[in-house]
């Protein structure tokens, strides 16, 4: 589900400082461990490079790629116990844990312009003579949205650009409405999920989503199989269910769904959609696109396509059918654990998911590979004498694509044992070539950067740390905080972990079960051509991703290096300060949105009252006025602000006593004081989660970050005061200062215990 790119934060500096001495440095420290600690760990490390093998991640890639492996398939199933079998062989302890969950099919699909001209949609994808896979797609089901709703609709075509909130907007302004048509809109600039949603608010009866050329066909590649482009009518399969309620089967919120399981009627699930929703590729949207009229697009709507992009609404008029088999299906997780020698009730938890839309090769399996590989170098280790001193968990999750459907009913069956149990989870999802990129916990950044700074980048051959903080300060961007951070990274700081949102396995650990959690793969600027499609294949993959699977060791050392400081390390490697500057910046950044929200609105407001929107409109795209707004009233971030600077006092004397105890300079600790301070920094991360959950969405309990309602996978920071600001709800967002002044004071209570217990 997750297109695994590096989201680097960009800045405009001069470089003044040789990159090349600090990427031959390699790591200097390893966070966690005392010095004498460190030098085993090292070895043992470099003793699990040995173990990783590129030819053999090919080989399983080939394999696991070989036919159609969506969640009902043969294939699917048949991956999942060929995995069993491969870890029980390495020496895991491995078992399948299926779970029952709703999984919609397709069964009939029609999409056909009806007028002014009539035109019927391929909604097929042709075989490509160079891609093997794409030439026998008999298993594969039809292209479709899961979680759509079923329906035979037939209105005027309404062209909406992304069909995000701001859309909407404007196509208020010009007085059309969607309401009783048929939507058309392009894949970007939000989650794929908002469209129907957000169309089906605005009371349209159908949505139709393409892929345009100038997002990641030709106008931004050579299509496929000449280079990453998508081709002329490759489609984005993908789930549209509304992740951001709750994810999982819609039926079970919040319980596993185990064949007992108390279920919804489908009518009262509330994220399936209420609208027959279709993806199509831009030669099928062409015809629909042709047929419209009224008023030309604006510039910024304009794709790719060699035509004048008008917004209707008709006269070009849309039929679209859907029906599906709403039957239940079995997903298979494969779970494998290796118990710890010294605190076996500690688990460090892993995964990757292994189901896919079409073949996924990329998505997902090119990461799932990866982690396999890891498993294999471990279970080497272990076959020679090695144990961990925590136990570890590796999961190869299955229903990811549809909903994050294995992960998250693992969670949900889960929760106590996590509770006890948990002390951080790494998740990776497709991987690339090019850039190492991460998200996840702050409290991980320093051990995400260290691990990196100790592997090297195959292209390169510098470290992946010093290739990612050289990007990030070469590439263009501006401001004040971009300044700041570029000269932390010059100095040699910490590469910022990025906020996570969902669109992969970490959503249920890091924001239901309040788990700490880190993404990690490799990625680049590359369109992501065909994400989804059937051409998202072993072919594919080795001519245009990763031909040699190098990146794929590359992915697998660095969380494989991370995987095993968890598992080893005296003290967990958790740092606290970032997360108090990161929350002290987040609530910079609200007063600063509020504040211009108030001046906008003023200003606004004033141009409205003097009617110079009706007196600066232009004849040839008459645009009306906004809506006037209530004024902006004035928040008090006092308590906020307040619990951050606390937080940022105790979280510096916390890793001040965290260094002292591990470099000499104090007393050793006892086994059951480590064993007490670490039981403190297991519960740090579930402090920040509040009882209440989000508005409207309380299965999210997270109050530091969530997917937003109108971003889908993209993160919101304090998400309870973010969202009610931007939705202007001054009362929730009160409330929600409150609630997260409250998750903060409760964070930094239990670095005060482990700190207390350090000194």
């Amino acid at each position: 589900m997750y297109r695994q790119l590096p989201r680097l934060t960009v800045f405009a500096l001069t470089l003044t400082m040789p990159l090349t001495a600090t990427m031959a440095a390699g790591p200097t420290a390893m966070h966690g461990f005392t010095a004498e600690s460190a030098a085993i760990e090292a070895t043992l490390e470099a003793r699990f490079d040995a173990g990783l093998k590129a030819s053999e991640m090919k080989d399983w890639l080939k394999r696991l790629a070989s036919e159609p492996n969506h969640v009902s398939s043969t294939h699917d199933k048949a991956n999942a116990e060929f995995m069993l079998a491969e870890f029980k062989k390495w020496g895991w302890d491995a078992r399948i844990e299926t779970f029952d969950v709703l999984y919609p099919k397709p069964k009939q699909e029609l999409l056909e312009l009806v007028g002014p001209t009539h035109f019927r949609a391929s909604l097929h994808e042709p075989p490509i003579a160079e891609d093997r896979s794409s030439q026998d797609t008999r298993a594969a089901l039809p292209p479709y949205n899961a979680y759509g709703a079923d329906g035979d609709v037939t209105g005027e075509v309404v062209y909406a650009n992304y069909g995000m909130p701001d859309d909407y907007k404007d196509l208020a302004r010009r007085g059309i409405s969607v309401k009783g048509r048929i939507v058309l809109t392009r894949y970007g600039g939000g989650w794929r999920g908002l469209k129907p949603k957000l169309a089906y608010e605005h009371g349209a009866i159908g949505c139709l989503i393409y892929s345009d050329p100038k997002d990641d066909g030709y106008g931004a590649a050579d299509a496929y199989p000449a280079g990453a482009g998508r081709p002329a009518l490759s489609l984005q399969r993908g789930s549209v269910a509304d992740m951001p309620i709750y994810t999982g089967d819609p039926l079970t919120p919040g319980v596993g769904s185990t064949k007992d399981a108390k279920r919804l009627a489908i009518a009262d699930a509330k994220t399936i959609l209420k609208i027959p929703v279709i993806p199509i590729s831009y030669t099928d949207a062409k015809p629909f696109l042709a047929a419209l009229k009224g008023p030309v697009a604006p510039a910024n709507w304009r794709g790719g396509l060699p035509m004048t992009y008008h917004i209707g609404p008709g006269p070009a008029k849309a039929h679209l059918v859907i029906h599906s088999d709403w039957s239940q299906q079995t997903i298979y997780d494969v779970i494998a654990t290796l118990r710890g020698s010294e605190f076996p009730d500690e688990w460090v938890l892993r995964g990757n998911h292994h189901d896919g839309w079409v073949f996924g090769a990329s998505d997902p399996l090119s990461g799932n590979v990866a982690m396999m590989g890891e498993m294999k170098a471990i279970g080497q280790l272990a076959a020679a004498g090695w144990k961990p001193k925590r136990t570890l968990v590796y999961s190869s999750w299955d229903g990811e694509e549809v909903g994050l459907l294995g992960s998250t009913e693992w969670v949900e069956t889960h929760m106590e044992d996590l509770a006890k149990h948990a002390v951080a989870y790494i998740n990776s999802d497709g991987n690339s070539h090019g850039f190492f990129g991460a998200g996840g916990s702050p409290s991980l950044q320093r051990l995400v950067d260290e691990v990196a700074a100790g592997v090297t980048d195959p292209t390169m051959h510098a470290t992946v740390l010093e290739r990612s903080r050289a990007r990030a300060i070469i590439a263009a961007g501006h401001g004040e905080e971009s300044r700041r951070v570029a000269q932390s990274l010059l100095k040699g700081g910490d590469l910022p972990l990025e906020p996570l949102g969902s669109g992969s396995d970490f959503t249920p650990f890091l924001q239901h079960a309040g788990v700490a959690s880190l993404n990690l793969g490799f990625g680049n600027d590359d369109p992501s051509g065909v994400y989804h499609s059937i051409y998202d294949s072993y072919d594919h993959y080795i001519r245009v991703e990763d031909p040699d699977l190098n990146y794929g060791v590359a992915l697998a050392e660095v969380a494989g290096h991370a995987m095993l400081r968890l598992a080893d390390a005296d003290l967990l490697p958790f740092h606290e300060q970032e997360l108090a500057s990161n929350v002290t910046r987040y609530i910079e950044e609200l007063e600063k949105i509020t504040d211009k929200m108030r001046a906008d609105t003023l200003d606004t407001n004033q141009i409205i009252e003097q009617k110079l929107y009706d007196l600066g409109a232009d004849n040839a795209d008459p645009v009306g006025p906004p809506p006037h707004e209530d004024q902006v009233p004035f928040l008090s971030f006092a308590p906020l602000k307040n619990a951050a600077l606390a937080l940022t006092a105790s979280a510096a004397e916390f890793d001040a006593s965290y260094t002292a105890a591990l470099n000499g300079k104090r007393p050793a600790l006892s086994k059951s004081t480590l064993a007490a301070v670490n039981a403190q920094l297991r519960a740090a991360e579930p402090a920040l989660l509040a009882v209440e959950g989000l508005p409207g969405r309380d299965w999210y309990k997270h109050m530091i970050v969530a997917p937003g309602l109108h971003t889908g996978y993209g993160a919101k920071t304090l998400p309870g005061v973010r969202e009610a600001v931007e939705e202007r709800r001054w009362s929730e967002a009160t409330d929600y200062i409150a609630i997260i002044t409250r998750t903060l004071d409760a964070h930094r209570a239990v670095i005060d215990s482990a700190n207390k217990l350090l000194r």
